[in-house]
């Protein structure tokens, strides 16, 4: 019975991570690619591939093994330092953001007035 409940809790922490990734992978799908070089982080198309590595590593691997660990970490290092940079540069969360067609990457254009 004790192994079921370990075996349960690894389920539930296998979920968290891919939950984790997923986040992160999602969220950066969803942001402009300006962001990421006005934030001086590395591109898009580079963390969209981490992430979508981080997440398949940790679906098709074992919790015990050292790739799910370094999918987690990179994950962590997104939603941590990159999200927060991309959020601070964009002015909002990038998920729907309303704005004039006007408004740019540090906020609306104003005409040189």
């Amino acid at each position: 019975m004790l192994m079921m409940g370990f075996a349960g809790f690894l389920g539930l922490l296998k979920i968290l991570l891919m939950g984790l990734a997923a986040f992160g992978l999602f969220d950066a799908a969803f942001r402009r690619e300006d962001a990421f070089r006005a934030a001086d982080k590395q591109n898009k198309v580079f963390w969209l591939i981490v992430l979508a590595l981080a997440l398949a590593v940790s679906f098709f691997f074992s919790i015990f093994s050292f790739l799910p660990v370094i999918g987690v970490i990179a994950s962590i290092v997104y939603i941590v330092d990159v999200r927060p940079a991309l959020r601070q540069v964009s002015g909002g969360s990038g998920w729907g953001r309303r704005g004039s067609s006007s408004d740019g990457p540090y906020g609306p254009w104003n005409g040189g007035r």
